[in-house]
């Protein structure tokens, strides 16, 4: 069966975004969080143009293989100007949790308005067989409440933002990870838990 996971670039102190992320602005102050997979020497065999470190490139490549469709919030969606009928992965679709309607349809993308576990149902069923892959703070933070994620991995980049969007909002109750696999690359250490139920 086929499993939701969230895997995200994230600073030491918690944050995906810097200061001032928006339309037009991206992730604000912090696009040294994506660094890792630009200064590298392998080839990406998922994503073109991606040169990551040869540990980098194991992990992510391994992950990108999974995703068969992406789930992201309006405010990520946004931010990463995914208007244009643009997704966050070279083949899998896009869902999109909002209460506001998509500016444009375009075949690729889904908008869903009816709450977190729809969201999680459309896209295991545009993923067939493959995973979902949750992006943002707020998708994540609800998609976990709601006991609907299998795995988190934190692509941690050694700095310290101070202000942004965090990764994890505020929940309701504790949530247990087991750790799975730590891989240090340079400028990233990759960590990968299952979550506990």
């Amino acid at each position: 069966m086929s499993k939701v996971i969230t895997a995200l670039s994230v600073s030491v102190d918690g944050y995906i975004t810097g200061r001032a992320p928006g339309p037009g602005h991206g992730l604000g102050d912090a696009g040294m969080l994506f660094d890792w997979y630009f200064t590298g020497d392998t080839p990406s065999t998922v994503f073109d143009g991606f040169t990551l470190s040869e540990p980098s490139a194991r992990i992510f490549d391994a992950l990108a293989a999974r995703v068969g469709a992406s789930l992201c919030g309006r405010n990520t969606y946004d931010d990463s100007g995914w208007d244009s009928g643009g997704t966050p992965h070279p083949t899998a679709p896009l869902v999109v949790l909002s209460h506001r309607p998509a500016a444009q349809t375009n075949a690729r993308q889904t908008f869903v308005s009816t709450g977190i576990e729809d969201a999680v149902a459309t896209a295991r069923k545009l993923a067939g067989d493959k995973d979902v892959a949750l992006m943002g703070g707020d998708v994540t933070t609800a998609a976990l409440a709601a006991g609907l994620v299998d795995e988190v991995v934190l692509h941690q980049v050694p700095v310290l933002l101070g202000a942004g969007r965090p990764f994890f909002e505020t929940m309701p109750e504790h949530v247990q990870l087991r750790l799975l696999e730590a891989v240090a690359a340079p400028g990233v250490t990759h960590l990968h838990y299952e979550v506990t139920r």
